[in-house]
């Protein structure tokens, strides 16, 4: 029987917000002896190394301070308790990040910023802090600030987490002084900048930036018809038109879209249509996150993948998130002409 994503409503609880905060699967085996730096690029050996070291200062349980250490640590020059990688899309970023969380000692938390924000989102900010401030370590993956709301409310977090003790490591593709640049320019959200930026010591990884080299093709869609057959065909696949999936998702916290997955093995989408509405753009890239993460075959009807974001979208300042999105879409879409 096919499975309708549009007629679940998934309840998730805290813990297991939580306990789903690790590396994906196509991360979890990646370790710092498997990774081979580029020895043309000599900043991704001292990336390795810097890594390393710090793995070996997380790798024994975290202390808890006595007052007058934790007096002494907020005395000292607050904000190097994080480690920040910057550089292009390839160079191994993600990796050395997954291979640093693997060798931490617990408990610790492995998330994307999208991921992290729809978990504040969730709990609350105040409860957030209570949870995690035991944590010896949180890596924060694809770090990148949208709009200034995201930008206060996370730069609130980390700073309550710093003070508490907690060690964070982040990658992005901007260097943390220049995130949001271009986009907005209230003074609020620049400060807010700075400050996050004070948290991190900053690692440039340089080599090859393969943001230029295109998307792969998107596969020709299938008729609607033969979407709904195959899914039919498929154990455990969902099927759903398009307009209901994504008013569904409008109804749905983001927090809650893996879980709306739970036990889907195919995903399949009919009368997939332009888009012109950013808000519905951005769900379904946290929903083609969620999809990529548990590498769900995505059979898809209506216009190609590639026609889903207008040029507009992909000229404007969320252009990364939706490039990735498509890019991940396609790949699941090509998984499924292969089974």
């Amino acid at each position: 029987m096919v499975i309708r994503l549009s007629e679940r409503w998934p309840e998730v609880s805290s813990d297991r917000l939580l306990s789903e905060c690790v590396p994906p699967p196509r991360f979890a085996d990646v370790r710092f002896a498997t990774y081979r730096p580029d020895p043309d690029e000599p900043s991704q050996a001292e990336a390795l190394v810097a890594l390393t070291d710090r793995a070996a200062k997380l790798s024994s349980p975290r202390q808890n301070p006595s007052v007058w250490a934790r007096l002494r640590r907020k005395a000292r020059v607050e904000g190097k308790q994080g480690i920040y990688l910057d550089g292009g899309f390839g160079v191994g970023k993600t990796h050395l990040l997954a291979s640093l969380w693997h060798e931490s000692a617990g408990p610790k938390m492995y998330c994307t910023f999208v991921e992290l924000t729809n978990l504040v989102g969730a709990l609350g900010l105040r409860t957030a802090v209570d949870k995690l401030s035991s944590y010896r370590l949180i890596c924060i993956d694809e770090f990148e600030l949208d709009d200034p709301g995201d930008t206060m409310l996370i730069s609130r977090l980390i700073g309550q987490l710093v003070d508490a003790g907690v060690e964070f490591a982040a990658t992005s593709n901007t260097l943390p002084d220049k995130l949001g640049e271009g986009r907005f320019q209230a003074v609020d959200f620049l400060r807010e900048i700075q400050a996050l930026a004070a948290h991190f010591d900053v690692r440039r990884i340089e080599g090859p930036d393969y943001r230029h080299r295109g998307l792969p093709g998107a596969p020709d869609p299938w008729p609607d018809e033969k979407v709904e057959q195959e899914a039919e065909q498929r154990p455990n696949a969902s099927c759903d038109h398009f307009v209901d999936l994504h008013r569904h998702l409008a109804e749905l916290h983001p927090s809650k879209y893996g879980a709306l997955l739970d036990g889907v093995e195919t995903v399949a989408i009919t009368d997939l249509r332009p888009l012109t509405d950013e808000n519905v753009a951005l769900r379904l890239v946290v929903l083609a996150d969620r999809m990529y993460d548990r590498n769900l075959p995505l059979l898809a009807g209506g216009v190609p993948l590639d026609q889903l974001f207008s040029p507009e979208m992909l000229k404007g300042g969320y252009r990364k998130k939706y490039l990735r999105a498509l890019s991940r879409l396609i790949a699941l879409a090509r998984a499924a002409e292969n089974r």
